[in-house]
């Protein structure tokens, strides 16, 4: 297949493109002022809105927003009696994160390996960490750059051998996965999962500035959830132990009073975070168009380049709402190493990342567990690399990106 042609871009100064940034726009700005100019800043109405409409846009029947995704791990971890004792299978593709917040839990950590072109998790890799663990109590999934793996297989998996599953969809929201019936349910709806956990950071989906959340379709994890972002305390009456301080002679709670069931952080958002995340919450559909056709334009112009330029593997039963736009590349038969070609890049204007560098050779838990071998994870990171993809990019920023890559690669 001959090679697209492709606009030369003008000569001028064109901004640099970096690999992801936010889309904020004059409403998200006056959302934000509506509620500085308010009563609350924190722990009033729009948390709540929040939450609802986060519930409703993936199906779940509660979402807990916290303040960041990395608590929101924690926070599943912690809601699932993922503590002290207890064994967790993480996929090593996947940010820092995912093991450090169940493993601050007290959880061990086993890592698992991904299939080499996708970064994804497959079933056999869970099975054979399971296998290494000897015994696993929980599987933190990673669903990747905004696809989801076999989530039906590795539930049948992890629910025949007694694991409780968390889906890390940070990369995921809005990501729908097809079943051997055909049904589709939505990254969230935790169809295959016990929780999901999700990320607003500004390069994701939606933006919050920073911010998290888990969503659960159980009430009593729900409220165990809330209570773990708030300090472990609850004002529930209905939960208070302490009858003699907490209610007065009439049987009514105090309104003062507060309980700790037990030491917690304070991981809440604040309504500044929420206020934002409402309004691009309600953008959501709009940006995944965007993302949608210029991941297609890059699918089109990189083609030509396969298989030693290529994107990431798709998986078959993925509806994927993309996060990141990755690829991967045979750089030694370009004769340059992937430092240099980033350096180039930027020369050029054109930012990109690598999504990730495998945890199970990170120095803190090589140390502690050794490093497994898991040629997947490893293949995977040697040839990735992220390139520039946000809501706010054009079709010519695809091209102008792709013109910079033949021309360092000389293709």
């Amino acid at each position: 297949m001959s090679a697209p042609a492709l606009k030369k871009p003008p000569q001028t100064a064109k901004p640099f493109l970096p690999y992801g940034r936010q889309v904020i726009e004059d409403d998200d700005v006056e959302a934000v002022c509506e509620v500085l100019r308010g009563d609350y800043l924190t722990t009033g109405p729009a948390v709540g809105r929040f939450e609802a409409a986060l519930a409703k846009t993936v199906n779940a029947k509660h979402a807990v927003v916290c303040a960041n995704g990395t608590a929101a791990l924690y926070m599943a971890a912690h809601a699932l009696g993922l503590g002290p004792g207890t064994t967790i299978i993480v996929p090593s593709l996947t940010f820092l994160a995912t093991a450090s917040a169940p493993y601050l839990n007290g959880a061990r950590i086993v890592f698992a390996d991904v299939d080499p072109d996708s970064g994804l998790m497959r079933p056999q890799d869970l099975a054979d960490a399971i296998d290494r663990a000897g015994k696993a109590d929980a599987v933190f999934n990673v669903h990747l750059n905004g696809q989801c793996g076999a989530v039906e297989e590795i539930a049948e998996l992890a629910r025949g051998r007694g694991l409780k599953i968390v889906d890390d969809a940070c990369h995921a929201l809005g990501t729908a996965t097809i079943a051997r019936d055909g049904s589709r349910s939505l990254i969230g709806e935790n169809a295959f999962s016990d929780l999901s956990v999700f990320s607003f950071h500004p390069v994701k989906a939606i933006a919050m500035g920073e911010g998290g959340a888990v969503t659960t379709n159980d009430p009593d994890i729900a409220a165990t959830l809330m209570r773990t972002r708030n300090h472990g305390m609850t004002r529930d009456a209905r939960e208070f132990a302490n009858r003699a301080d907490a209610f007065e002679d009439e049987g009514r709670a105090n309104p003062w009073y507060y309980e700790l069931v037990e030491p917690g952080f304070n991981w809440r958002a604040n309504d500044i975070q929420c206020a934002l995340g409402c309004s691009q919450l309600a953008k959501l559909d709009r940006f995944l168009v965007r993302r949608r056709a210029l991941a297609a334009a890059y699918d089109a112009l990189l083609a030509p380049y396969a298989p030693r330029l290529r994107p990431v593997a798709r998986h078959r039963t993925c509806l994927p709402a993309w996060h990141l736009y990755a690829v991967t590349i045979d750089f030694p038969s370009f004769g340059i190493t992937r430092a240099a070609f980033t350096r180039r890049l930027a020369e050029e204007g054109i930012g990109s990342q690598v999504h990730y560098f495998p945890v199970h050779r990170q120095r803190f838990y090589a140390e502690r567990y050794g490093i497994a071998e898991l040629p997947g994870a490893d293949a995977y990171y040697a040839r990735c690399l992220s390139l520039p993809f946000f809501a706010s990019m054009t079709v010519e920023d695809v091209e102008r990106a792709v013109l910079a890559i033949r021309k360092i690669l000389a293709l």
